[in-house]
């Protein structure tokens, strides 16, 4: 089988279950992964022959995206912000989005550097607190997670990124484990936001492959996780410290008002789909 006769192998089987544009940009990642070639080189040896173990790899990599598991979790691999993360079953595949989110914490963040104390709650991957790292490199960073395979995959993607995170296990919604944790100048957080009722609608790659407890809410309530953050907020802040956390853009009025009425003065942020996504949260009492 030649380059050029495995990629138009794995593109027409994809094609049955994604877009065209998502079958080519899931084929060219892993026709990449499996023959170490750019798009560009792959061009220029398309008439060549693959190897046997590439082929039998090939293969696989189609029987398992034709069940919609996620490329990533395939090639146990997820770019944010620029960086290659590990990512495998435990954690949620980082988004485009959330690298809005860290865009807009530096755009906003105040100088002495070097005295920043940051938090991300619900690290998973890993790739929010790290990308901060590597950005504000003098700044300490925390990160928190109920799921110790998780934290597992975040302290492999801080190894990995060079970066140095102080990762803690805690129960989030458990209070009184707040205490293991220092006060901070910024708080981040894509919690868990999505409620269960949103499962029917949701492509299967999501709903069968990524970890539930990343992502669901019970729909009676939905806000659980900003309540917290926002309680939590009011102790463990310095004075003019923000919060930054993503949201459902469903839920952008809710979540504005959970804050204000905790004693923030809060504001929405729309993405570049102009959907709102985004909360930042200033304690102002």
């Amino acid at each position: 089988m030649t380059m050029q006769e495995a990629t138009y192998s794995m593109l027409n089987q994809l094609r049955s279950i994604y877009t065209e544009g998502e079958a080519s940009q899931i084929t060219d990642w892993a026709i990449e992964k499996l023959t170490g070639s750019k798009k560009a080189e792959r061009m220029l040896y398309k008439n060549a022959a693959i190897t046997n173990e590439e082929e039998i790899l090939l293969q696989q990599y189609i029987e398992r995206l034709m069940q919609h598991e996620p490329v990533q979790y395939i090639l146990n691999e997820s770019w944010f912000c620029g960086f290659k993360f590990y990512v495998d079953k435990n954690v949620l595949i980082p988004r485009p989005e959330t690298e809005e989110l860290i865009e807009w914490v530096i755009t906003n963040c105040r100088f002495p550097v070097d005295q920043l104390k940051i938090l991300d709650i619900g690290s998973g991957s890993g790739c929010i607190p790290i990308s901060l790292k590597r950005r504000i490199r003098r700044a300490e960073v925390w990160g928190c997670d109920i799921s110790l395979p998780a934290l597992e995959v975040a302290k492999r993607n801080a190894v990995s990124l060079g970066t140095e995170i102080n990762f803690i296990q805690l129960d989030f919604l458990d209070r009184q484990q707040w205490e293991q944790l220092p006060s901070f100048d910024i708080i981040v957080s894509n919690p868990p936001y999505v409620p269960e009722k949103d499962k029917a609608t949701m492509q299967p790659n999501v709903l069968h492959y990524e970890p539930a407890t990343a992502l669901f809410v019970p729909d009676n309530d939905p806000l659980l996780f900003y309540k917290a953050i926002a309680e939590f907020g009011k102790t463990h802040l310095n004075k003019s410290g923000s919060i930054y956390t993503e949201i459902h853009e469903d839920l952008g009025e809710a979540i504005l008002n959970t804050f204000q009425s905790t004693g923030y003065i809060a504001e929405i942020k729309k993405d570049m789909q102009q959907k709102e996504r985004m909360v930042k949260a200033v304690y102002s009492l």
